[in-house]
């Protein structure tokens, strides 16, 4: 199936240049010494030391993405990213609808698309900077929307898969869906349980940490879905 073919491909891109992007910023940001007296003279918020934010939380990727020049790679790449998701999730609902035999958008590609659309505009506005406490408030809701409603999508999917798992067995790695499956249960899971930690101030570290590492577990599931489908010709 054509279908299977484009989402092996897009789920691949999908987890490969978001995760370059933001470990790419962090080298610059760690090294700015690299461009120094150059056009592209990393400014002074955008520089760290060294450490390993994944373990210690030390930067958020914001800070590491939203000055210059690491926005010009990181805006990019996410907006690419967010015109690839769109395209995944199209073709995932395609595919599902070949083998339910019905014309209908499932839920998944709804919530899908539209956290391809918050996470575009928010890496649109990351780094522009308004005098307003609300400006803050809404980079933050459009993010959080851009979690949540990803989550949805890939819980939704995952259920119609499994669903639909004897129908495809011949197709698909059964090994990656109980994977998948207890990925997006993981991440579900550890998200309920970080309200608490989140909604409070300080714990600083702790929340640069999750966010590193969780991002790269929402990620994970586009990585897998590449290993799920078989290839067919």
């Amino acid at each position: 199936m054509n279908e299977i073919t484009q989402i092996r491909k897009l789920s691949l891109w999908i987890f490969i240049i978001p995760l370059s992007a933001i470990n790419l910023c962090l080298f610059i940001s760690q090294n700015p010494e690299f461009l120094e007296n150059t056009i592209f003279t990393v400014d002074q918020i955008g520089r760290s030391n060294f450490s390993i934010p994944y373990l210690d939380g030390s930067l958020s990727i914001s800070r590491a993405s939203r000055t210059f020049p690491q926005y010009l790679i990181f805006k990019p790449s996410m907006i690419l990213t967010a015109v690839l998701l769109y395209y995944y999730w199209k073709n995932n609902n395609d595919l599902v609808n070949k083998l339910y035999s019905t014309e209908i958008n499932y839920r998944f590609k709804t919530f899908g698309i539209l956290s391809a659309v918050f996470l575009a505009i928010h890496s649109i506005f990351l780094g522009i900077k308004f005098d307003i406490q609300i400006y803050k408030l809404f980079r933050r809701v459009i993010l959080l929307l851009f979690i949540v409603f990803e989550l949805i999508a890939q819980g939704y999917l995952v259920y119609h898969l499994f669903k639909l798992k004897v129908k495809i067995e011949k197709l698909i790695n059964k090994k990656v869906l109980i994977m998948k499956i207890l990925l997006v249960s993981v991440l579900i899971v550890v998200a309920l349980l970080s309200v608490p930690t989140l909604v409070t101030k300080g714990n600083t570290h702790f929340k640069h940490m999750l966010e590193w590492n969780y991002f790269v577990g929402v990620i994970l599931f586009y990585l897998l879905s590449n290993f799920f489908w078989r290839r067919t010709t």
